[in-house]
């Protein structure tokens, strides 16, 4: 296996659900390059793909099409912290969650929206007609969220996303 296909694909290993932006960024490898090899690697049975919400994610053939989808959206920074309080109660409350994380609630229903989509979340309405989520299978959700850390780089388009949200919220 050629050296820069070795590099992705031990990347990719080492980073489940990276998503191609973050392979080219963190590799210094260029764009028609990566491609190339993932293409590659891909088709060789190597490694997987998934496009999730614009992004194309890669991943180990090991990991189900759910796993695939909670590894994507664990690796955006919001989303990651709804399904850690999503984790510590039974069951929060959407303004709770908004409060919590000092975000609009418009930033907060799109995540629900893509958790749900996605199988992680339940959400139903509860006292008084508020919005609430639980998490759908917490025990496997822990186990992937223990191998996720989004890059600095995610975490900055995340905090970015919450700016606009609140400039376009008035707050």
């Amino acid at each position: 296996m050629n050296d820069t296909r070795k590099r992705i694909s031990e990347h990719v290993r080492s980073n489940p659900g990276v998503h191609f932006s973050g392979i080219v960024r963190d590799l210094d490898v260029a764009t028609g390059q990566a491609q190339y090899h993932l293409r590659r690697l891909v088709r060789g049975g190597d490694l997987d793909s998934e496009s999730l919400l614009g992004r194309t994610h890669y991943y180990r053939p090991t990991y189900d099409a759910w796993e695939r989808r909670a590894l994507a959206l664990l690796r955006r920074e919001t989303s990651r912290e709804i399904i850690a309080l999503g984790l510590r109660e039974d069951t929060v409350l959407a303004t709770e969650a908004t409060a919590d994380l000092d975000v609009a609630r418009s930033t907060v229903a799109w995540h629900l929206s893509n958790l749900e989509d996605a199988g992680i979340v339940e959400t139903h309405y509860a006292d008084h007609g508020r919005l609430a989520f639980e998490v759908v299978e917490p025990d496997r959700t822990r186990e992937l969220l223990g191998a996720v850390s989004p890059t600095l780089y995610e975490q900055l388009v995340d905090r970015f996303d919450r700016l606009v949200d609140r400039a376009l919220d008035g707050e």
